[in-house]
């Protein structure tokens, strides 16, 4: 470490010190986008920050109920961990530019990159968006992305859902009143508080309302470059929850909690600009009409995103939401201001032309999401693919005009196996990661599969 650098850090600690902090929080996102990490001592943060450090490569070995995978022997994900590995540590980077302090503490926080033996981990989920980044920025781009979630409150607690068997669960208010002013006054403490916290642990947002559902609430994190952003939307799927959970309430970012209301969108929006060192970099996607990269993007998401589509729709529960009338996509579509649409061309001035995905849901891993529809964007780009025509009206009518390879797979593991024998899927992130995330997917399909399920029961216990 260089001697400014570590003057740097004399300084901080410094700080630490006169503030009281006592320890620091890391967390490092898995394939699931579940933070994972913990407390550590100033004296062992000091440590991380000069010489990084390692973390049980288990991580990418289990799912979100951390059970571990099991696989055949040669299979494809050997290499990344297992049992035939014994789980040893993964080095990882400690970024201490991310650093923020933990809400209603003294103690900081810092998010971590996971590294492998040639400087960035085959798995890890922050490296890859890193990867197709560069890949953007070798074609002279820059992204510029926010993320907007919706995600049901609950006036209930971890025990309370499991007493009552994640059923009959109370929600923080009842009726469908989206967009409600009603709703957002009578609750204007909480809706200023989560504003507030927002703000506080740099994860700020532009936008918070009530959308349409019992206890259902939107937020539209601002944007930003394309890794920040993708940071601050892990961040803030986390620390909502225990925002909520602080006040004795839940709050679920599953694609669809429940079949009788429409599901959770996590929609991504993304512009591409130019990358000048003599000038601000200037928005790609502007112009009076769609301009060639915009529309070639637009190409790259409607060619590649069936295929890439378990990163952007990771679970079995994902593809509940994606059915026609449920304002999620079924297929790859596009328009302009056309939310029927799986991509939806959105005008304006020069800095506000951009264009949203439609198409994953809340339980989306941010960095997958993002890596997904930018990678698939700048093939588009860099084979200069065609859109096709623009849907006028109802999208769903379009889409059963589509050919199939147009058509979103129906289950998550018809998808996995898409997105395995995909070609532009290992050329964008790699066989190593396109194998073992395939078949992370696979397995969670197969524990679905092995479950009896009310629906299964109410179905065939009496009648067959």
């Amino acid at each position: 470490m260089a001697e400014g650098e570590d003057r740097a850090l004399d300084e901080a600690f410094q700080d630490y010190s006169e503030r009281g902090a006592r320890a620091a929080m890391l967390g490092l996102a898995d394939l699931d986008g579940v933070l994972r990490g913990k407390f550590v001592s100033l004296d062992k943060l000091k440590g991380l920050m000069r010489h990084g450090g390692g973390f049980c490569d288990c991580v990418f070995g289990w799912d979100v109920a951390d059970e571990l995978y099991e696989h055949p022997p040669g299979a494809a994900w050997q290499g990344v961990t297992g049992w035939d590995t014994g789980f040893p540590d993964t080095d990882y980077r400690l970024l201490t530019g991310t650093e923020r302090r933990l809400p209603d503490s003294e103690a900081p926080f810092f998010l971590g990159e996971f590294a492998g033996e040639a400087g960035d981990h085959p798995a890890c989920p922050r490296s890859l968006l890193r990867r197709v980044l560069a890949r953007a920025e070798s074609l002279g781009l820059v992204a510029q992305c926010g993320f907007e979630y919706e995600f049901f409150v609950f006036k209930e607690t971890p025990d309370s859902v499991r007493a009552k068997g994640y059923r009959e669960l109370a929600p923080l208010t009842p009726g469908n009143f989206g967009y409600s002013v009603l709703r957002a006054a009578s609750q204007a403490d909480l809706f200023q508080e989560l504003l507030a916290h927002s703000i506080d642990f740099r994860m700020p947002l532009e936008g918070l309302h009530c959308e349409t559902g019992p206890g259902v609430w939107e937020a539209a994190l601002a944007v930003a470059d394309a890794l920040e952003a993708a940071d601050r939307a892990v961040l803030f799927k986390t620390f909502a929850k225990s925002f909520f959970a602080q006040r004795e309430m839940m709050a679920t970012f599953m694609a669809k909690w429940s079949m009788d209301y429409p599901g959770q969108s996590g929609h991504f929006h993304f512009s591409l600009h130019h990358r000048d060192t003599s000038a601000s970099p200037t928005n790609a996607f502007a112009g009076d009409d769609i301009p060639d990269s915009a529309r070639w993007a637009l190409g790259g998401l409607m060619r590649h995103t069936p295929e890439l589509l378990p990163m952007l729709a990771p679970t079995v529960n994902s593809f509940t939401r994606l059915v026609k009338g449920a304002w999620a996509p079924t297929a790859s579509t596009w328009g302009v201001e056309n939310r029927t649409a799986a991509f939806r061309f959105i005008p304006g001035s020069a800095g506000r032309q951009h264009i949203e995905c439609r198409v994953g849901g809340a339980d989306g891993n941010p960095y997958l999401v993002a890596a997904a529809a930018l990678g698939a964007a700048l093939l588009g780009i860099e084979q200069h693919l065609e859109p096709g025509a623009a849907v006028q009206g109802n999208a769903y009518d379009a889409a059963d005009e589509l050919p199939a390879e147009l058509r979103f797979s129906p289950t998550l593991r018809q998808s996995a196996e898409r997105f395995a024998a995909s070609a532009a899927a290992r050329e964008l992130f790699g066989d190593t990661f396109v194998d073992h995330f395939a078949a992370t997917r696979r397995w969670e399909s197969e524990r679905h599969e092995r479950f009896v399920d009310d629906w299964q029961l109410a179905r065939y216990f009496e009648i067959i």
